[in-house]
């Protein structure tokens, strides 16, 4: 039985999750990877500083040569914003890529935490050979999911959300399978566990903004990757760590 078989094996025989055990454990390991969080936060708004500049440079330089250009409504300066969108479109893909790479070194970095394993916070791991073009490709697939959900009326986006919050897990702890295996076992485990990871998705990120609002804003920083943490623990509890478990081990073996 090859790696990705094990996994969807594991999955379809996985216990049934307590939301109340998960988000308590969540809590204590945001303490020990709040930094790592912060830093993550930061890194990407950097990393997405020049895109930023690209995309707003042409309306910038629009409203200084001509700011009554773009209160006018013409056809000319409508034509004008068709540029605008594209690189609006472009930024989104590189957007993904950038928090897509980050995200999973987060997950990473949490297991380091969780299993008290030795190792550095290497927050571009997921940029570095041999794992770039699979980052990229990966990005692009939840990128392309999620463009067509919200073409599909929106709603669509509330089901595919939770796949694509674990494929992102998936990744960080499987990067040497192929990406067409990290979304089939994303959706399955999506599926299999969706109601309570749409459920911990939604009051952690829920906590995390009012958390950082009350910290004076600024705190939003701090607290908003606390919204990642339970996806970890769905992942730790329905599929497991190979390290941490020797009877899981012996299963694989005589599967």
């Amino acid at each position: 039985m090859n790696t990705t078989e094990t996994l969807l094996t594991k999955i379809e025989n996985a216990k049934d999750l307590d939301f109340g055990d998960i988000f308590n454990k969540s809590i204590e390991l945001f303490k020990k990877v709040w930094l790592q969080g912060l830093v993550i936060m930061l890194l990407t708004m950097v990393m997405m500083i020049p895109f930023y500049i690209i995309m707003y440079l042409p309306l910038i330089a629009m409203g200084i040569l001509d700011p009554d250009s773009l209160q006018q409504g013409s056809e000319a300066n409508m034509m004008l914003l068709i540029p605008f969108y594209l690189l609006m479109t472009v930024f989104m893909f590189f957007a993904m890529i950038i928090t897509f790479g980050f995200k999973s070194a987060f997950f990473r970095i949490c297991k380091m935490k969780d299993l008290n394993e030795a190792g550095s916070d290497d927050y571009f791991y997921f940029f570095k050979k041999p794992y770039l073009g699979k980052t990229i490709k990966l990005a692009a697939i939840t990128f392309g999911i999620s463009l067509l959900a919200i073409l599909l009326c929106v709603l669509p986006m509330f089901y595919a959300m939770v796949p694509i919050a674990l494929i992102n897990v998936i990744y960080a702890f499987n990067p040497d399978l192929s990406a067409s295996d990290i979304t089939k076992i994303g959706f399955k485990l999506g599926n299999k566990k969706w109601l309570i990871t749409f459920g911990l998705i939604i009051v952690a990120g829920f906590l995390a903004q009012l958390v950082g609002i009350v910290l004076c804003f600024i705190g939003v920083f701090v607290t908003s990757s606390f919204a990642y943490v339970p996806l970890y623990y769905i992942y730790k509890d329905s599929i497991g760590h190979n390290e941490q478990s020797v009877i899981d081990e012996i299963g694989i073996v005589t599967e």
